[in-house]
């Protein structure tokens, strides 16, 4: 029988790991979040990019704890706005701001935009404790809508538009949602070939026997992102 792989989740949100569990539960491994261990230092998400704010959080976890880690950076992209709000997403309206406060704004700054086109873009980074990591990306193309409209979902679904289906993000139900979002997609694509990332895993994760216990011998910290379609 195969021996499970930890995979720690770089989140204390039981709903996206919960989330990512289902994506993965059919492959030998153990999902945990940060919840499952000691305190550990809080991650200043102050990166250009997703890919850099997600490489960041796995890669940090991974080096912290020792085991394989996954994160995931995600936002909205308005064409009309120059790409805000960005990386900034969850902080558009301020640090304490909520969901409903940065819908406001947003469609404050959309007010007499004809150019209505906008993305939610993900970045997901699996990383190892020697630093190399697996880099996933995904879009989803929709509109900013004139209002708000539905109650399901988070962040800004009551007023991202998906003309293919005619309804926001927030009128869809999650089994729609995780068909055609840009998390969903991401996370399909990485489900579609685990079995390859877990032989990547288990290359850059040597272990050596060692006074009846394991001990884990890993390279120097450097930043050694690769994409995995490259």
């Amino acid at each position: 029988m195969q021996k499970l792989i930890i995979l720690v989740i770089a989140t204390r949100n039981k709903g996206k790991t919960a989330e990512i569990g289902r994506f993965l539960k059919d492959y030998p491994v153990e999902i945990k979040n940060l919840d499952d261990f000691g305190p550990i230092p809080q991650i200043e998400e102050n990166g250009d990019t997703f890919d850099d704010n997600a490489y960041k959080k796995a890669s940090f976890t991974a080096r912290v704890l020792g085991l394989p880690a996954l994160a995931d950076d995600s936002g909205l992209l308005v064409e009309a706005l120059n790409g805000a709000p960005g990386v900034y997403s969850a902080r558009y309206a301020g640090e304490a701001a909520t969901d409903k406060e940065r819908c406001l704004r947003l469609l404050n700054e959309m007010e007499g935009k004809s150019d209505r086109r906008a993305a939610f873009e993900c970045v997901v980074s699996i990383a190892v404790p020697s630093g190399p990591a697996l880099t996933y990306e995904a879009r989803c193309e929709g509109l900013i809508a004139e209002t708000p409209s539905g109650s399901s979902g988070f962040g800004y679904d009551p007023i991202f538009f998906y003309p293919p289906y005619k309804k926001t993000f927030a009128e869809l139900t999650i089994e729609e949602k995780n068909r055609i979002s840009h998390r969903g997609k991401a996370f399909a694509e990485i489900g579609d070939e685990f079995d390859k990332v877990l032989i990547w895993i288990r290359q850059h994760m040597p272990i050596q026997e060692k006074v009846n216990r394991q001990e884990r011998f890993y390279e120097g910290e450097h930043d050694c992102r690769f994409n995995k379609k490259e």
